[in-house]
């Protein structure tokens, strides 16, 4: 295959156009009558409006190349690394698991709200860990790194991510009933959602979307997921559904007064491929590597990031602990004044 052949199944795979293009070579619309069909009909619409994101900052003069730049260079560079590790990881769990389901679900509508309620869990387990475990923060920080939001952040992921994260989602639905097919129907939704909800200001300037900010996961609540304000760390985890969120406490809904600030806590260069995808392992290495005794070593792994063997912590806990009691010791002198 020359290399133009591969550039040309580069581009129709991340705009998701092959479908289509099938369709139109064969004449044959009928398969639009189908689930594979409405698939491949609807694929093309998250590249599209990420294209609509960047013409827009382009006409009002607010796009930047380094807002897209580290994203995309991480995502061209998974392309090469990652290709079918995450395929692989798929199968192997259904393959390995679906004989000890609890029992097994059908493609009615009830079992797709059922399904996705169970994805969803899924979802939280392998989002939550990826904050709070520090070696799995290592693989997920590079999804944080960006220090603004647009649509691009989601190709954005160091490439062992993507088969960690399959692996647990995955198996919490097959164990618990969750059939192939519909699993892939829901793997479809969450894909195209998760997607969206990384929409930069530049097309949707109030990521609320209404009356459904207080339905499901929007923009907006993804936009706090992804800021380094000490009140917004650490939640959200959710992509759609936010019952989990509420649930564990973690739904946190935006501040109006308080503008998110993207990025990651530690001063780092955005610019620096080696930085955004390699940094944190590094920096993981230093403190396993000076850690006294082996226990030390262990615990600067799996702890959260910020811990310290030496009782000097920053986990994201208490930087929004030690922010609280900042805010309400200026609630307190406020009304001192005021009496």
């Amino acid at each position: 295959m020359d290399i133009f052949s591969i550039l040309s199944d580069e581009v129709k795979g991340f705009f998701g156009i092959g479908g289509l293009l099938d369709m139109y070579k064969s004449g044959d619309y009928s398969k639009l009558l189908t689930l594979d069909g409405v698939f491949a009909a609807v694929s093309p619409i998250m590249p599209l409006i990420l294209v609509i994101e960047i013409i827009r900052a382009l006409v009002y003069k607010r796009f930047k190349i380094e807002d897209y730049k580290m994203s995309f260079i991480v995502f061209v560079f998974n392309r090469f690394v990652s290709r079918f590790i995450s395929i692989a990881a798929l199968a192997f769990c259904i393959g390995l698991l679906q004989k000890y389901a609890i029992f097994k679900s059908t493609f009615a509508w009830y079992w797709i709200i059922y399904g996705y309620i169970v994805w969803e869990l899924g979802h939280f387990i392998y989002h939550y860990l990826a904050h709070k475990v520090r070696l799995l923060w290592c693989l997920h920080s590079t999804h944080h790194a960006p220090q603004s939001m647009n649509m691009f952040v989601n190709f954005s992921h160091f490439f062992l991510e993507a088969p960690y994260a399959d692996v647990i989602r995955t198996s919490t639905c097959i164990l618990l009933g969750v059939s192939p097919p519909l699993l892939f129907l829901i793997m479809f939704i969450d894909g195209f959602w998760g997607t969206f909800i990384h929409v930069g200001e530049n097309v949707i300037k109030d990521g609320r979307l209404g009356f459904l900010n207080n339905i499901i996961l929007t923009p907006s609540h993804h936009r706090v997921h992804h800021s380094k304000n000490p009140q917004y760390l650490d939640t959200n985890f959710c992509n759609l559904l936010n019952i989990w969120d509420r649930v564990f406490k973690t739904y946190k809904v935006e501040d109006r007064e308080t503008l998110p600030v993207y990025g990651i806590t530690r001063k780092m260069n955005p610019n620096s491929f080696v930085d955004v995808y390699f940094g944190e392992i590094f920096l993981l290495w230093k403190d396993v590597r000076k850690a006294p005794g082996l226990i030390n070593k262990m615990l600067y792994i799996i702890m959260p990031p910020g811990w310290s063997h030496t009782g000097k912590h920053s986990t994201a806990k208490i930087v929004k602990e030690e922010f609280d009691k900042q805010q309400q010791h200026v609630v307190s002198e406020q009304y001192e004044q005021t009496v």
